[in-house]
């Protein structure tokens, strides 16, 4: 007893029961476990951020893989191109091969020069009506349309092909003086021809362009963001969807234009896909819309030639003042608005356009009397 009495003071029995955390039969609190350091518990915010910017980075990287890969196949996959439409007629015209097309027979001759990502078919419905009373032609300016795709892109190229083009036609001889009409970027062109040669030419109009270089086109980073192989792939892909197309054409030309049928979608599609015409149109688009400096533009004021300044009334491309403010600057009379019409008039207003080349005939004769 003694004994017994000796262990249970001195714990020497508690060897019963130790296993399972009990003394004399009684439950106890099992000891803690080591503390664990509370950044290691729960990962600070920052290692979390780290993990996670490198998971979206791997993802981009991959992601930019897959689509630079994709888009290789698929320009591969469309690097045919089309061919131009059979029938055209070319000339040289100075040191380029351009494609051009005539209507009329008899009267005064009036020469049509399309703007940026036009063509000849721009003029096609109103060409046949100023055919009724004059000898029309047209020609593709190089870098657009049918004809050798030769750069510099600028307006000094485009009026050296367009008096070569007026040398090639037989015209700005004695009687054989035309009206030149400059659409959009086309009146740069026609302003620059009346600068270098006023004696060859009987009238110039301004067409839905102030013939100045604005700056207009895509911002500087545009060369440096829109890269190959993507640029491709999106503007292939632009160019087969219907939609796009038509969006783009009924924002500038408005509800008075026809709606474009398959011939028409083709009319504004081929041209983009002829070989040379994607280079040629980066090397456009880095450059911007050709221009002439204000004080170059004005000069044309001081030539003795007619002058006639058009542009549609709810053309959005410019401000409302500029019809005015251009027919200021080259000393012509007020503008002529035509009502309802956006930046293509020549295809919503075709008649609205006649009667004013009509005008500027009569204006033209009356001075070379």
């Amino acid at each position: 007893m003694t004994a017994d009495l000796h262990r249970a003071e001195t714990g020497d029995g508690a060897g019963d029961g130790a296993g399972d955390g009990t003394r004399d039969g009684r439950a106890h609190p099992a000891p803690a476990p080591p503390s664990v350091p509370a950044e290691r518990a729960h990962p600070p915010r920052r290692s979390r951020l780290r993990r996670w910017l490198r998971r979206g980075a791997l993802g981009c990287a991959v992601l930019l893989v897959v689509v630079t890969a994709a888009s290789f196949v698929y320009n591969g996959v469309t690097a045919g191109r089309a061919a131009p439409p059979r029938g055209l007629k070319y000339v040289q015209a100075a040191d380029i091969r351009t494609r051009y097309q005539t209507w009329g027979t008899a009267g005064p001759p009036v020469v049509l020069v399309h703007g940026a990502f036009e063509t000849v078919d721009t003029w096609s419905r109103l060409a046949p009506l100023l055919a009724r009373d004059h000898r029309v032609y047209a020609l593709d300016l190089t870098g657009d349309g049918y004809s050798e795709r030769h750069g510099p892109y600028t307006v000094d190229h485009f009026t050296r092909q367009l008096l070569g083009f007026l040398s090639a036609m037989h015209l700005g001889g004695p009687g054989e003086h035309p009206l030149l009409v400059g659409h959009s970027s086309g009146a740069a062109v026609v302003t620059e021809a009346a600068l270098r040669a006023p004696g060859r030419l009987g009238g110039v109009m301004l067409l839905d362009g102030d013939a100045l270089d604005t700056g207009a086109g895509p911002p500087p980073a545009f060369k440096y963001v829109l890269i190959d192989p993507y640029r491709t792939s999106l503007l292939r892909l632009g160019l087969g969807i219907d939609a796009v197309i038509r969006s783009l054409y009924d924002a500038q030309c408005g509800p008075a234009c026809p709606r474009l049928d398959a011939a028409g979608l083709d009319q504004w599609r081929r041209p983009l896909r002829v070989p040379g015409a994607e280079g040629a149109l980066w090397t456009i688009l880095a450059a911007g819309v050709p221009g002439l400096p204000a004080d170059q533009v004005a000069r044309l004021a001081g030539v003795r030639l007619p002058k006639s300044v058009v542009f549609g009334a709810q053309d959005d491309v410019f401000t409302r003042q500029t019809p005015q403010e251009t027919a200021r600057r080259i000393g012509a009379p007020p503008p002529t608005l035509i009502p309802g019409a956006r930046h293509l008039t020549m295809v919503s207003s075709p008649e609205a356009v006649a009667a004013a080349v009509d005008r500027l005939t009569a204006a033209s004769v009356a001075a070379s009397r």
